[in-house]
C-alpha cells in the first residue's frame, strides 16, 4: 500500500553542487567552478537581498532564458573567465565522477536532486547482494539485474554498477548514450574487473515488449520518463498517454522477487500522489510499499528545501 505521508527526498552530501538562492521564477546554482541562473517557475517569492547573494546573481557565468519570459530561449554566457565557450567539466558525488555542460534543454547533464535516489540504489543493491551471499547455497550467487529506462547520461547506472549489479542502460538518444559511456570511462577504477554497462539505444516500450518475449527479467528498475520525446525511429512519446502503457510493460519484465522500482517525473507536477497511485497499481501483486514524495535540494541562502520533481518508490517488504 502507499504510505499516507508525503516523503521529502534530499541529500546533504553534495560538495560540487549548491543551490545558492531562488526567487522571482529563477534559481541560482553552483556546478563545480561555474555558477548559473536557470528558470524555476515555482519560485514565487523574492530573491535573497543580502549584498553577497545579489552579487552572485549579477556575476553568474551564464543564464538560461526561457521562451516564457519573451526573450530568445537558450543560454547566454557572461564570459567572466575569458572563455569563449564552456565545455564539459568533471563533477563528483560520493566518489562517482560525471561530466557536466550546459545543454540546449536547460539541463547540465544530470539532476542534482536525484542524489538521494543514487544513495538508495547503491545501498539497497549492496544489502541485497550481501544477503544473497550469506544465504545462497548455490556455487555462484545469481546476478542482480538493474534496468535504467530513459537513462540519460548514466549517473544512476554508475551507482548501481558500483554496488555490484548487472546494469542495462537504455535511452533513445545516441548522443546521450555516448555521454553515458564517457562517464563510465571516468569511473573505471570504481568497478570490479569485467563490469560494464549494457548500453542500448531504443524506444523504452518497444524494448520492454521485446524483453518480455525473450523472458528477460530485472530485479530493480528506475524510470524518469519525459513529458514529450521521440524514439530512435521517430516514435512519439507523450507521458499522459504512454505512462500507463509503460508501467504495464515494466511489470512484465520484473523478476519474481523484485527489489525496488523508482518512478520520477518532471512532467506530472500536480502531485506526487499521482505517481504513487500509478506505481502502487502496477506493483499490486508484489509484497511491498510505495513512498510518494518530492525530490528536493537544500537552498543555501535561506536553509529551506526546494522541491524540483515528484517521485514514487516501491520497495519490497523485508523478509
Amino acid at each position: 500500500m502507499i504510505k499516507k505521508e508525503i516523503k521529502i527526498f534530499y541529500s546533504e552530501d553534495w560538495r560540487d553542487y549548491e543551490l545558492l538562492d531562488t526567487g522571482e521564477g529563477e534559481k541560482l546554482e553552483r556546478f563545480g567552478q561555474y555558477v548559473f541562473v536557470r528558470p524555476h517557475e515555482d519560485a514565487v517569492w523574492l530573491k535573497c537581498s543580502t549584498p553577497s547573494v545579489e552579487q552572485m546573481w549579477k556575476k553568474a557565468d551564464g543564464k538560461f532564458w526561457s521562451s516564457k519570459v519573451g526573450a530568445k530561449a537558450g543560454w547566454k554566457m557572461n564570459n567572466n573567465r575569458g572563455e569563449s565557450s564552456i565545455k564539459k567539466w568533471e563533477m563528483e558525488y560520493r566518489g562517482i565522477k560525471f561530466l557536466a555542460t550546459p545543454t540546449p534543454f536547460r539541463h547540465l547533464g544530470f539532476f542534482p536532486e536525484q542524489a538521494s535516489h543514487w544513495d538508495f540504489i547503491e545501498e539497497t543493491i549492496k544489502d541485497a547482494l550481501n544477503s544473497r551471499g550469506r544465504t545462497s547455497r548455490e556455487p555462484e550467487v545469481r546476478p542482480l539485474e538493474f534496468l535504467n529506462l530513459f537513462g540519460y547520461t548514466g549517473v544512476a547506472s554508475l551507482f548501481a554498477l558500483r554496488a555490484g549489479a548487472e546494469v542495462t542502460h537504455l535511452d533513445a538518444s545516441k548522443q546521450t548514450l555516448n555521454w553515458a559511456k564517457e562517464n563510465e570511462k571516468l569511473n573505471s577504477d570504481q568497478f570490479a574487473q569485467g563490469q560494464s554497462l549494457r548500453v542500448i539505444e531504443d524506444d523504452a516500450i518497444k524494448f520492454l515488449e521485446r524483453e518480455a518475449k525473450r523472458g528477460n527479467k530485472y530485479d530493480a528498475i528506475i524510470m524518469d520518463p519525459p513529458k514529450f520525446g521521440r524514439g530512435p525511429k521517430g516514435e512519439i512519446w507523450k507521458i499522459e498517454e504512454m505512462l500507463p502503457k509503460l508501467l504495464v510493460q515494466m511489470r512484465k519484465v520484473l523478476s519474481d522477487q523484485p527489489l525496488f522500482v523508482i518512478l520520477t517525473s518532471y512532467a506530472i507536477d500536480s502531485s506526487s500522489l499521482s505517481l504513487g497511485y500509478a506505481l502502487e497499481e502496477a506493483m499490486k501483486d508484489f509484497k511491498g510499499s510505495v513512498e510518494a514524495g518530492e525530490l528536493c535540494v537544500l537552498e543555501k541562502s535561506n536553509n529551506r528545501l526546494i522541491s524540483l520533481a515528484n517521485t514514487a518508490v516501491w520497495s519490497a517488504l523485508p523478509k
